[in-house]
């Protein structure tokens, strides 16, 4: 049965797309009674601790399985679907809709194979599906040839991280004979060493963590539901989701825990920097989105996949309604650029849902997300003070472009143009995702967070009153900060160093420079070696082939074709001659027989007289002569 959790979405993916209806409301029907279907089946799952086999072959079989932690992440992807594939149906353009949403059901069903995956083969599986998925998704407006190429750009990006998890698999088959997650424990040395370090490398490409970062904004060209998806729950979610899994594991490698954290706090640092300077609202919220997955790095590496988890479910319900708020305000002004947006006017019930989020990105208690973002500084803390003081630093920072996001985005300014208002499922939406956000607050009360440890089997980093009121002085002076920035630099990040900033500190220029054009240049040469060195010999060989073809052909034209031609002239001639004394002759000799034959006949008929004394003479004169002859004969 828990092979239904990826074969639901799937199944109603493919019959929503044969179909052929387009009505957004039979489409926000099917996609939206699909996730509640999958939302009831991952609990009565998780319930029951349900596992499933697949017998590919003797030697392969794909295994499924729910932990806790698994089983939490396996309920939160249809949940925040459900309201992101409603938005969808009622928000995005309606060519290729029918596509899309059948699209983003794929993508579900992939991202539940990988989280219930109990095997590198079914993780691969998943995890391949999920990206390509994804490209499809992110080039959905075919149309527009900018899309496309974001989607390749994306696809690449991610695909560099995903030959680790080919080395990986092949890393864990060597050294144990199996797939299995049950037989990463047999892995010692070298094998475990490399299981580690491509598991580490695909997780930094698939959840946006330097240097890997661009490709995230690269995705932005995709729709907005795309966007909200594949930052809350699905994409980049997995690679994050795939180290707290399997932390037991690679913790036992004694590199992976400083290098976890090394990634996840320069990811979180620097992103956040480039969230605070961006221009671009999708961007923005992209950029943050890197920035809180370090944080999930972080708790990775300092030892609490759980709160790495409880992060992922906190980030997933603020960040899908700012994506789906940024989506509505960007309808409305053609565009994402937050300086020309200032929305709180024209779109008060978004502007107030959104506040809620960028609240909950900002770290504010008592919010959920405040919670979780003290939970990774205790964690922190547990490795070193400076390391928690690192990960308050970042909060601050998250402060500063949530105030400055919420500030530009849905800020009062000009009075409001007249325009259609969002429709009530697009508000339903982010609503809905707003309210789980504030439900989340139940995680500051000690006996309910007390409760969810037992569920999960994990113990929660002890709190610090110093920490807490540190993280609050640094929360109200990054929102102070955020806001100075709304009034004084609202135009901050689209010119001079602030947009080299933006654009990820140059990193997609450095890349391009360091990486694209020393390829570039070496196929240049390899193709110019290729010339000179491999393709001598054929082209000598081609060289010959022509010199002796021209020779034959001088040797044809002076042997063959002359005698050609002289067979030509003679037959010619011949015809000539024929044509002209041909029929003398030919009627002549059959004409001269005749005239022959007729002058001895006339002489034969002189011969017959009628005299008998004549032939009597005759015959004595011929019996003389033949007698003469005889004679002389002998």
């Amino acid at each position: 049965m828990l092979w239904m959790l990826v074969l639901l979405p799937m199944l109603a993916g493919a019959a929503l797309f044969a179909a052929g209806s387009e009505r957004r409301a039979w489409l926000a029907l099917v996609a939206g009674a699909t996730m509640a279907a999958m939302v009831l089946l991952a609990t009565f799952a998780a319930a029951g601790s349900w596992h499933g086999e697949l017998l590919w072959s003797p030697m392969l079989v794909l295994h499924v399985a729910l932990t806790p932690l698994s089983a939490a992440v396996a309920l939160l992807v249809p949940a925040v679907a459900l309201p992101v594939l409603a938005y969808a149906a009622f928000h995005e353009e309606r060519p290729g809709l029918r596509r899309l949403l059948a699209l983003l059901l794929l993508f579900v069903g992939a991202m539940e194979l990988l989280v219930i995956a109990a095997d590198l083969l079914t993780l691969l599986i998943g995890w391949e599906l999920v990206g390509a998925c994804s490209w499809a998704l992110i080039a959905h407006q075919w149309r527009d040839a900018s899309r496309p190429a974001s989607g390749l750009y994306a696809f690449v990006m991610t695909r560099l991280g995903d030959l680790g998890m080919f080395l990986a698999a092949m890393a864990a088959f060597a050294g144990s004979g199996s797939f299995a997650y049950a037989d990463l424990a047999q892995l010692h040395g070298l094998p475990l060493a490399l299981l580690t370090f491509g598991l580490l490398l695909s997780a930094a490409s698939k959840s946006g963590q330097l240097p890997f970062s661009p490709w995230l904004f690269r995705a932005m060209a995709g729709p907005t539901s795309v966007s909200a998806l594949l930052h809350a729950a699905t994409m980049v979610a997995a690679g994050a989701y795939l180290l707290a899994r399997l932390q037991p594991e690679l913790s036992r490698v004694a590199w992976f825990a400083p290098a976890t954290i090394a990634i996840g706090l320069t990811t979180a640092l620097a992103g956040g920097v480039v969230a605070i300077v961006q221009s671009h609202a999708k961007k923005l919220l992209a950029a943050s989105t890197s920035a809180h997955f370090g944080l999930m790095f972080i708790a990775v590496g300092a030892g609490y996949p759980a709160v790495a988890v409880a992060h992922l479910v906190a980030h997933a319900c603020f960040k899908a309604p700012l994506f789906l708020a940024a989506g509505i305000a960007g309808q409305r002004i053609d565009g994402y650029t937050l300086a020309r947006m200032r929305l709180g006017h024209a779109l008060p019930w978004v502007a107030t849902m959104s506040g809620v989020a960028a609240l909950a990105l900002a770290g504010v208690p008592p919010l959920g997300a405040a919670w979780t973002k003290e939970a990774i500084a205790a964690a922190g803390g547990q490795i070193s003070p400076w390391l928690a003081a690192a990960v308050l630093l970042a909060g601050g920072l998250s402060a500063v472009y949530a105030a400055r996001f919420q500030g530009l985005a849905f800020g009062f300014g000009d009075p409001p143009v007249q325009a259609e208002p969002p429709h009530r499922i697009e508000r339903m939406a982010i609503g809905l995702l707003a309210l789980v956000t504030l439900v989340l607050s139940l995680l500051w009360l000690p006996r309910i967070r007390a409760a969810l440890g037992e569920l999960l089997g994990v113990v929660w980093p002890a709190s610090d009153a110093l920490a807490l009121a540190a993280s609050l002085l640094l929360a109200a002076l990054g929102l102070a900060t955020g806001y100075l920035l709304v009034r004084r630099h609202p135009m901050l990040g689209q010119a001079g160093a602030p947009a080299a900033v933006a654009d990820w500190w140059g990193l997609p220029t450095l890349l391009r420079m360091s990486v694209s054009m020393p390829v570039l240049l070496l196929a240049s040469a390899a193709a110019r070696a290729d010339d000179a060195l491999i393709d001598a010999a054929p082209r000598a060989v081609a060289w010959l082939g022509r010199r002796t073809a021209t020779r034959i052909a001088r040797d044809d034209d002076a042997v063959v074709d002359r005698g050609v031609r002289a067979t030509e002239t003679f037959t010619t001639a011949l015809a000539v001659f024929g044509r002209r004394l041909g029929e003398r002759i030919a009627d002549g000799l059959p004409e001269g027989a005749a005239a022959l034959v007729s002058l001895g006949g006339l002489d034969a008929r002189r011969l017959q007289t009628g005299l008998s004394q004549h032939y009597v003479a005759m015959l004595a004169i011929g019996g003389a002569l033949l007698t003469v002859i005889l004679l002389l004969g002998s």
